[in-house]
C-alpha cells in the first residue's frame, strides 16, 4: 500500500459482523511463554506503526466490537467512524495486563490524558456515541440493518478526501504527525519543509489554474 502511488485513503474493515477487531486471542496467548509473549506484542507494535506511517490518509469504520489491540488498531487510523452501538476499549487490565501496541499513547493524544487514564485503569467499554462525544471517533451513526453503517459513512468521508491533491494530503498527514510530536517552534518548521515540497509540484499549478479558470482541478498526485 505504501508504494502504490494509485492508493488514495485506506479503510479498514471487517469481514466479520459486529465484531471489528476483538483484540488477541487470550487463549492462544495463555500457550505462550514469556518470551514469546514479549515477541508476539513487539511485533504487533510494529505492525501498528506501520499503519500509523502509511502515508495516506486512513480510516477505521468500527461496526462492532474493537476491544484491546482492536480499539489499538482503531487509534493507529487517522480517522474513525463507528456505528453507535460498536463497542469500544482498552480492557487489558480487566486481564492482568496493560495495553502494549500503541494504547498507552495514542489514546491520551487523542482523547487526553485524564480520559485515557480513566479508560485505561478502569478496562471500560464504550459505545460509539461515548466515544463520539470525547473525541475519540470523528463521527458516530446508527447501525443499519446490514451491520456496515460505519463502514458506509467512512466511504463517504473517503469520497471526500478522493479529489483533493494527493501530494498536499500526505504532506498535510506528515506535517501534522511529526509536528505533533514536538514544541510549536519545531512544528512550524517541519510545516514550512513539507510546504517547500509541495510549491514545485504539478497539483499546485493545476489547483491555481483551475481557481484562474473556474473550472474543478484535475490533480495527478505529481
Amino acid at each position: 500500500l505504501r508504494s502504490d502511488e494509485k492508493v488514495r485513503v485506506v479503510v479498514f474493515k471487517s469481514e466479520v459482523k459486529g465484531v471489528f477487531c476483538a483484540g488477541a486471542d487470550l487463549k492462544e496467548r495463555a500457550k505462550m511463554d514469556d518470551a514469546e509473549v514479549g515477541h508476539f506484542v513487539k511485533r504487533l507494535r510494529n505492525l501498528m506503526d506501520e499503519i500509523a506511517a502509511l502515508p495516506v490518509p486512513t480510516i477505521a469504520a468500527i461496526d462492532g466490537y474493537a476491544l484491546g489491540g482492536g480499539l489499538e488498531l482503531a487509534l493507529a487510523c487517522d480517522l474513525r467512524v463507528a456505528a453507535s452501538s460498536a463497542k469500544m476499549g482498552l480492557i487489558e487490565t480487566t486481564r492482568g495486563l496493560l495495553p502494549g501496541a500503541g494504547g498507552t499513547q495514542r489514546l491520551p493524544r487523542c482523547v487526553g490524558i485524564g480520559l485515557a487514564k480513566e479508560l485505561i485503569f478502569t478496562g471500560r467499554q464504550i459505545d460509539g456515541q461515548q466515544a463520539f462525544s470525547m473525541g475519540l471517533v470523528n463521527h458516530t451513526v446508527p447501525q443499519n440493518n446490514e451491520g456496515d453503517a460505519a463502514y458506509q459513512r467512512a466511504l463517504t468521508l473517503a469520497k471526500e478526501i478522493l479529489p483533493q491533491a494527493p501530494f498536499a494530503v500526505k504532506m498535510g498527514k506528515l506535517a501534522i504527525n511529526r509536528g505533533m510530536e514536538v514544541d510549536i517552534a519545531s512544528g512550524m518548521a517541519i510545516e514550512g519543509m513539507c510546504y517547500a515540497q509541495n510549491i514545485p509540484t504539478r497539483d499546485r499549478q493545476e489547483g491555481m489554474a483551475a481557481f484562474r479558470e473556474k473550472r474543478p482541478p484535475q490533480f495527478i498526485g505529481k
